[in-house]
């Protein structure tokens, strides 16, 4: 992963997951990723439609396409057929990993903006097969966003994410980016732990 956002949003995923292979839709709290919410996305999942819908899609992402995505497939954002973005959402789905993929979109004047997108597995109602979590983000967010729409989306590079990939001095200085919580402003840092003070027992 090379954006911020999505080390970060991958950080906190990590963090609300512990030890199991996925967290749940409901345990994701909007409030502790407000800095990534324009770039995050929520998708629907039906493996047999082979269809990811967009439920939530940040503002910066809709501005990618000039239009709201709620709704609309994933699919739908490649200008020509192809199988990459349901084998994204499929890995994800079906094998309960995450994804990574370099994206390079192209707007109707030839105007270009590289992007990353994260994709990462959710529970929802005991179920891993039907949310996923993730961001799409530009390295480098152009003087056109939001006036001319990207009209297609071609990947460049596909990467399955283990937790093995995710270091532990990768996740210090990810998680030192996370903002802290809002009720504990004297957290104590140990290794790759955060002490909160606590009342007496």
């Amino acid at each position: 992963m090379k954006h911020p956002t999505s080390r970060l949003l991958h950080a906190y995923w990590d963090r609300v997951r512990g030890a199991r292979a996925a967290p749940e839709r409901s345990e994701i709290d909007p409030g502790a990723i407000r800095n990534l919410l324009a770039d995050a996305l929520i998708l629907s999942v039906d493996v047999a439609a082979e269809q990811a819908a967009f439920r939530l899609a940040g503002t910066r992402v809709c501005a990618l396409f000039s239009r709201e995505l709620r709704g609309r497939d994933l699919a739908s954002l490649w200008a020509m057929p192809s199988a990459d973005p349901w084998r994204l959402v499929e890995t994800v789905a079906l094998d309960t990993a995450g994804m990574v993929a370099g994206l390079r979109g192209e707007t109707a004047m030839g105007e270009t903006v590289d992007l990353e997108l994260l994709l990462l597995p959710l529970r929802h109602r005991g179920q891993t097969q039907s949310r996923v979590l993730g961001s799409l983000s530009p390295h480098v967010v152009p003087h056109w966003l939001g006036l001319h729409p990207l009209v297609r989306l071609d990947t460049t590079s596909l990467r399955v994410l283990r937790t093995e990939d995710f270091g532990a001095e990768e996740r210090i200085d990810v998680l030192q980016g996370l903002p802290e919580p809002a009720n504990d402003s004297s957290p104590r840092r140990y290794g790759h732990l955060l002490v909160h003070p606590g009342g007496r027992a």
